[in-house]
């Protein structure tokens, strides 16, 4: 019957009620595919504490992290307490609930003592993915308590990566070498694995992250690596919209898209995958399904390689802050745009992209964006940056940075279809193009925006969506 690898979000573990919704699932699936893998998020909200305390860690505030952590033991306590466990597997639980914020208590310590802030760098990661850490030891004691032998797993036993903090990258090849050994025995003996998205270990030992949203990554390396059949995105939405619900109301599910349309979709500002899940997925030709957990009946949003071919040709429309650089040709642009490079270069991975730049017979622009899986500070810290190297910088003495937003329509064979381009510009009327750009895969159109007509543009071009469906 196949392999299926599933993953569920904070919000499909965070409550009881979303607990016993997500055994539901896997009971139900465990009788339809032949071998089940489980990764799962942090409870909803608590990689972003996690931060918070590491970073007061950082600044020598024991009294706050400390805080932070019985905050964390309170809440997980908690929801051991409401779930239907024997007295010896939730006294066991908590026993390892209890070990686990020991050994974050540790972590926080030698952040606060470090040397240097590169000395504690190399223990952020452990701190942040210990949310993954607590949640899988949760689900797999309610999945044993109904029958079925589970086993929580963490991600360093199985991910191999480089050394970057923040935002690793597998190595493949050693991690299919610990999938076999380690995994795949187990599957082979009918046993749920729960693994920890987010984490993975680099060859010194050390903890490493795979960015915001990295649970996702990891599902997608376990299924390439195990060939599954499929992988599943369980989330608290009916799939990937059309727009952001949140600031379109109308927005609806999109039942099929293509793997280049999802990429767009992920790297342009949707939240519900992590960007670099889709190339691996894409290699390894394994469908991806994202489904609502609170509705699993529902098909929510199949992921494949071709998008089917219907009259709808625009799809989607998103959004993703940025910000511009404005400098008069005045300045020596060759030191401008060194500047760039080295400043991108020298905040942590994929913190900040280059999305376009114009020159005019007066200035020179170049437009920044920030992937959603940079984090919500990703934006602050790359400004801040370039603000500090520009000022100084004798020859880039007059500059301006400037806020935007950057709305891209999501289509495939956007750049093939005669008149689509001239009818999403004809639907902006009115509203100020800064600037304009085509993505190389055919599927995207992007436009440069101030903040303040973001939301008109946004509303105008989904109708647009609409009235086409």
């Amino acid at each position: 019957m196949g392999t299926l690898v599933m993953k569920f979000g904070g919000s499909c573990i965070g409550t009881t009620a979303a607990l016993n919704q997500t055994l539901n699932i896997v009971l139900h699936e465990s009788h339809q595919w032949g071998q089940l893998v489980l990764v799962v998020s942090a409870l909803d909200g608590v990689t972003d504490i996690l931060i918070e305390a590491a970073d007061m860690a950082r600044l020598g505030d024991q009294r706050g992290y400390r805080r932070i952590v019985a905050t964390l033991r309170t809440r997980h306590v908690a929801l051991i307490g409401t779930l239907p466990l024997e007295i010896n597997e939730k006294a066991a639980l908590e026993g390892e609930i209890d070990r686990l914020l020991l050994e974050m208590l540790n972590l926080y310590q030698g952040i606060a003592e470090a040397p240097t802030e590169k000395a504690a760098l190399t223990q952020y990661d452990a701190t942040i993915g210990m949310g993954e850490r607590l949640s899988a030891r949760i689900v797999a004691a309610l999945i044993r308590q109904n029958g079925i032998p589970s086993v929580a797993l963490d991600g360093t036993g199985l991910i191999i990566t480089d050394d970057t903090v923040g935002g690793a990258s597998p190595a493949l090849t050693e991690t299919q070498h610990r999938v076999t050994s380690q995994l795949v025995p187990i599957l082979e003996r009918q046993i749920i694995p729960v693994v920890t998205g987010f984490i993975g270990v680099d060859s010194s030992g050390r903890t490493t992250t795979l960015g915001r949203g990295g649970s996702d990554y990891t599902a997608s390396i376990l299924g390439s690596c195990l060939h599954a059949q499929e992988v599943w995105i369980w989330a608290g939405v009916d799939g990937l919209m059309s727009a952001d619900p949140h600031i379109i109301p109308s927005a609806q599910v999109i039942p099929r898209l293509s793997y280049e349309e999802v990429a767009e979709l992920a790297y342009f500002g949707a939240r519900i995958l992590h960007i670099r899940m889709i190339d691996l997925l894409r290699n390894s030709q394994i469908p991806v399904r994202v489904k609502n957990f609170r509705s699993p009946r529902r098909a929510g949003t199949l992921i494949h390689q071709h998008s089917p071919h219907t009259s709808q040709i625009v799809k989607a429309v998103t959004s993703i802050s940025g910000f511009s650089l404005t400098v008069p040709l005045s300045s020596y642009i060759p030191t401008l745009e060194e500047i760039v490079e080295q400043v991108i270069s020298a905040v942590p991975s994929g913190y900040a992209d280059v999305a376009t730049s114009s020159r005019s017979s007066t200035h020179y622009a170049v437009y920044f964006l920030t992937p959603t899986a940079a984090g919500p500070n990703a934006l602050h810290q790359i400004r801040a940056a370039l603000s500090s190297a520009l000022q100084a910088n004798p020859r880039t003495q007059q500059w301006e940075l400037q806020p935007v937003q950057i709305i891209t329509v999501i289509g495939a064979h956007l750049n093939e279809v005669p008149g689509v381009t001239a009818g999403i510009l004809q639907t902006m009327s009115g509203i100020q193009i800064l600037a304009l750009m085509q993505g190389p895969t055919g599927c995207s159109l992007s436009v440069v925006v101030a903040v303040e007509q973001a939301v008109d543009a946004l509303n105008r071009i989904h109708q647009l969506i609409l009235s086409s469906g």
